[in-house]
């Protein structure tokens, strides 16, 4: 993982960073181009200007002044020109680069293994993907070239300073060691602030994006004023960060500003000496002088504030880094494609913890044959969801091994794999999209008449249809148009249409009225049949119907059987479970 050095600038990060610029190197040299063509023309305006006094103005010749008037004019169109396509190329540099860094990010997320998700604040990744790489931007837009440009012409200027005369060359440089010495302790105190400022903007994002999400539960808990007072530290803490970056600019800008004028006083004063004893110097060379030593400042200055955000785009850099490095991805080794399969599965003495040597999952071995219904039961916390994220390889086994068709998981590809297992969770995640593409996900294979015929087959097509649009019914963020029972629903429906193997369920109706419930069975039913299931079973119908039935606890199977083998154990833990939870259902 990409981690600050401390410097106030890092080569080999940026050396990463300009990596992204060989795909569009022709633009990338142009921009480069027309920053040194930005620096040459503009020490040839003072230049021009103090011919113009020397030769035209007070020697009173009209038309060598109006011939100096035209070329400056010359001049500073051309300088129009490139300072145009500087910009418009710089940024349009900057834009691509960032879009291929977005993309690669994104990429790389959707390779990210679940426990990586885990352990991410959602707002602080979605800093990375969005602010960040946003202010990458910035480093090519305003940073890298303008800085260039800035050094080339202050060299320039330098080179033209000592030869007119090296006695006011002498007066302005007397005054640079200074500045610059001021510059470099800036630029250090501000890699330090902007690093302060990304980490509070990205503490601010994931505090208030949790928030907004568990509003409900705020609300519900009459927590407003603590989240409130909780959202004040935070932002005050943001707000220290962003004073301390001005705090440092307004030492700085004065001083740079104090030391331009001190140094054109002194120009000023030893130059008119000369001029009203000997005129050795002229008043076309003061004037130029003047102008010269204004551009030699003005871009120390500027440099120290493009710098700052060249540091922004660095240090943002170096955090999307950070990601881009990070191995946390599922091993796809795979070299077997999973086609349609029978759906023989085999839990092998399979061993799982979240956390090292914190065992969740403790030696399970269980067989589940093709079209048979296993289902799960067990108290909360006995491991059952973990055993249907292990088959679907959202997380790796420590130890054992999982095999479909007595092959092991690991061998197939991950892709065909899970293409061929369909999950529907408890808590069903729809996306702010239409019902139509929840369904498909934007397989552009799966058509709306093959959705439309799958909904009729499950019993949920009248339920669509009663909705304004139908199948283009809108559901907004995470479903929340929905009931939890027509999400689960569409969860189930979206099961159907990939067309599974093998299919794993958590079919949870807590909170979900008859009419829905009766809805989800029928399509329990449905998708069941036929193929092997693996059910973390809430509802007695579908434990009775099942082929076998594992019970669970602490981590272990602790028996297994059909409902009526295992209620014949009177003193196991399915007929206690069963007493507790199922017997008052059954009597209904």
């Amino acid at each position: 993982m990409a981690e600050s050095t401390g410097k106030a600038f890092d080569f080999k990060l940026f050396r990463r960073l300009l990596a992204y610029t060989n795909k569009y190197r022709i633009t990338f040299y142009f921009v480069a181009f027309a920053a040194i063509a930005m620096a040459g023309l503009g020490v040839l305006s003072p230049i021009i200007l103090e011919t113009a006094i020397d030769e035209a103005i007070l020697p009173k010749d009209y038309d060598g002044l109006v011939f100096y008037m035209a070329l400056m004019v010359a001049v500073l169109f051309s300088e129009v020109i490139f300072q145009f396509a500087f910009i418009f190329y710089a940024n349009w540099l900057g834009q691509n680069v960032i879009k291929d860094i977005r993309v690669k990010l994104f990429r790389l997320m959707l390779s990210f293994r679940m426990k990586y998700f885990d352990k991410s604040a959602v707002g602080r990744l979605t800093t990375r993907a969005v602010n960040d790489i946003e202010t990458i931007a910035s480093i090519f837009s305003q940073g890298l070239f303008m800085i260039i440009s800035d050094l080339l012409k202050m060299l320039v200027i330098a080179g033209v300073l000592l030869y007119k005369s090296w006695q006011l060359a002498l007066i302005v440089f007397t005054v640079l060691p200074f500045l610059l010495y001021a510059t470099r302790v800036f630029q250090r105190a501000m890699k330090s602030a902007f690093e302060d400022v990304r980490n509070q903007v990205a503490n601010l994002n994931s505090f208030v994006q949790e928030r907004i999400t568990g509003m409900k539960i705020v609300q519900v808990f009459a927590q407003e004023d603590n989240e409130y007072k909780a959202f004040n530290e935070i932002n005050e803490k943001h707000k220290k960060a962003w004073i301390r970056t001005v705090w440092y600019n307004s030492i700085f800008f004065p001083i740079a500003e104090m030391s331009g004028s001190f140094a054109i006083g002194l120009i000023v004063w030893y130059g008119g000496l000369n001029a009203t004893e000997n005129g050795a110097i002229t008043l076309g060379l003061i004037t130029a002088f003047i102008q010269l030593a204004q551009m030699l400042f003005r871009p120390l200055r500027q440099i120290a504030d493009k710098f700052n955000t060249l540091q922004m785009g660095m240090v943002a850099a170096n955090r999307v880094f950070g990601i881009l490095d990070t191995q946390s991805h599922i091993a796809d080794e795979g070299t077997i494609e999973m086609q349609q399969t029978d759906g023989a599965i085999h839990f092998d003495n399979v061993e799982f913890g979240y956390i090292p040597n914190e065992m969740v999952i403790k030696g399970i071995s269980f067989d589940a044959e093709p079209g048979q219904t296993v289902a799960l039961v067990g108290a909360t916390g006995a491991g059952k969801s973990t055993i249907i994220n292990l088959l679907s390889r959202f997380y790796e086994i420590d130890q054992g091994d999982i095999l479909v068709d007595g092959i092991s998981i690991k061998d197939y590809s991950l892709p065909s794999l899970r293409n061929q297992i369909a999950v529907v969770l408890q808590d069903v995640f729809l996306f702010a999209d239409t019902i139509f593409n929840n369904i498909t996900l934007g397989n552009p294979d799966i058509s709306e008449a093959e959705v439309t015929a799958a909904a009729k087959e499950i019993g949920v097509h009248d339920f669509i249809m009663s909705l304004p649009g139908g199948y283009q019914y809108d559901v907004k963020e995470r479903g929340s148009m929905l009931s939890s029972g027509q999400r689960q629903l569409i969860s189930f429906l979206r099961a159907y249409v990939s067309k599974p193997s093998i299919l794993v369920l958590d079919e949870a109706t807590s909170s979900v009225d008859s009419y829905s419930e009766e809805l989800i069975q029928n399509a329990t039913d449905k998708l069941t049949k036929g193929r092997t299931s693996i059910v973390i079973a809430h509802r007695l119908a579908t434990i009775k119907k099942a082929d076998k039935i594992l019970v669970m606890d602490a981590g272990k199977i602790v028996e297994s059987g059909t409902h009526r083998e295992l209620l014949k154990n009177e003193n196991g833990f399915y007929k206690n479970l069963y007493e507790v939870q199922f017997m008052t259902e059954e009597a209904i």
